[in-house]
């Protein structure tokens, strides 16, 4: 009776699983196929990302760094530096201009490093004293730098600060 169940069709005869050997061939495949899909990922990674420049003017802008520089040195050799406070409970950037310096003109610019589109430029227009406020509200949450850009008395001075917002 052992017998008559061997080779029936309720108990067919059990057969050992044919093992699939790994060749040379399937492994150049395996290769080639994660390389292409690893190069995809990237190619379409990279569309999305903003390569945009710092400046569109880069060339201009390295040529002048000599001026640039001056303006450094003029405004670390003021008795009293400009200072640049940020309160962000009150949403604005107070700037408070050395009390030496007088007819103080230029600009402030705010540079956001992530976005290019978000930078913009406030013209030196000073309150009582020598203080100029910037409101802050509504600007994006982040790393910003303030580039202040101004002149008194026919000298140049800059002074520049990263401030998070």
């Amino acid at each position: 009776m052992d017998a008559f169940f061997k080779g029936s069709i309720l108990f067919p005869k059990l057969q050992k699983p044919k093992i699939m050997k790994f060749h040379w061939g399937t492994g150049i495949a395996i290769f080639y196929t994660i390389f292409a899909g690893s190069l995809i990922f990237q190619v379409i990674k990279s569309t999305q990302y903003d390569n945009s420049l710092v400046s569109d003017e880069y060339y201009k802008d390295d040529l002048a760094y000599q001026e640039h520089y001056n303006k450094l040195v003029n405004a670390k050799a003021l008795s009293q530096d400009l200072k640049i406070h940020n309160k962000p409970q009150q949403e604005l950037v107070e700037l408070v201009f050395p009390a030496e310096l007088s007819q103080i003109q230029g600009e402030i610019v705010f540079f956001c490093p992530s976005n290019s589109r978000l930078d913009f430029k406030v013209p030196i227009d000073l309150e009582k004293g020598k203080v100029q406020k910037v409101e802050t509200n509504g600007l994006k949450k982040g790393l910003w730098r303030v580039k202040v850009d101004y002149q008194s008395s026919g000298k140049a001075y800059f002074k520049e600060e990263v401030i998070n917002i």
